[in-house]
């Protein structure tokens, strides 16, 4: 069975192409769910328009199913709240020069 900390190191290695920074430092996911050998994460994008989107969840989802004992995945784009530069680690706004 995979633990929390292991699904956001899996997603540490999942990166918006547009940004050189992973999705978790730049604190596009929101929740992760583990029961059992089924991970739940609910994360949102930059912009609601990226079209990048699909791809990047898509990704997301394959990192987690790729951690052992994980059977499902389930990656959920969300909008709420919506993202703001705010949310990103202080070593990913020092890396993009925000804030």
């Amino acid at each position: 069975m995979a633990t929390k900390e292991e699904v956001y190191e899996a997603l540490q290695t999942c990166y918006d192409p547009e940004i050189p920074v992973n999705i978790v430092e730049l604190g596009l996911v929101y929740d992760v769910q583990v029961e059992g050998d089924k991970v739940a994460v609910k994360m949102t994008l930059t912009a609601p328009g990226c079209g990048m989107g699909g791809m990047i969840a898509s990704q997301a989802r394959q990192k987690i199913l790729d951690l052992p004992g994980v059977e499902e995945a389930n990656v959920e784009l969300v909008w709420d709240p919506p993202w703001e530069p705010s949310m990103m680690s202080e070593e990913a706004k020092q890396r993009l020069g925000v804030g």
